[in-house]
């Protein structure tokens, strides 16, 4: 049975390249994608270029740690180096946001949903562009009643033209 994920996309190195690749990847290993728009936003927790972020919805078979090994096997073919912490520049980041509406947690901490959802616009904008209606399994509130939530986050980042097909 094929469930639906929801994945951030992150890229401050050669960003559009790496964005570019990816979306390859998944589409290769997935087929249709469904995408947001391209959003161009500061670093956070470290200085460093601006990151282009996206979100991207996949259908998939695999279960969380499947497709979660599978995505670090996309960043590692794009020359991501987790060796320098976790608030670094990077060629790619791709997180699973959501599984369905599953709630994963592991050794009492909840895994999925991620917490990047609520915590930073750079996530919950694009999702709520995609999935709006679509609810937090947390909290049962829509991500587009989240986003309107944030209020002045939006300012934190901006949309960006880009063909990235």
């Amino acid at each position: 049975m094929k469930v639906k994920a929801w994945l951030s996309l992150g890229s401050n190195i050669d960003r559009e390249r790496h964005l570019r690749a990816a979306l390859g990847a998944l589409s290769r290993q997935f087929g249709g994608l469904r995408s947001s728009s391209v959003y161009e936003s500061r670093a956070v927790g470290f200085e460093g270029a601006p990151f282009l972020n996206m979100v991207v919805g996949i259908e998939t078979d695999k279960s969380p740690d499947e497709l979660k090994t599978l995505l670090r096997g996309i960043e590692v073919q794009e020359g991501r180096q987790r060796e320098a912490g976790k608030f670094s520049a990077r060629t790619l980041d791709i997180d699973l946001l959501t599984y369905g509406n599953q709630v994963i947690e592991r050794h009492g901490k909840v895994l999925i949903p991620r917490d990047e959802i609520t915590r930073y616009a750079f996530v919950l904008g694009p999702l709520a562009e995609v999935a709006g209606e679509e609810r937090h399994p947390l909290f049962g509130t829509s991500y587009a009643e989240l986003w309107a939530a944030q209020g002045p986050a939006s300012n934190e980042m901006r949309r960006i033209e880009l063909d990235l097909h």
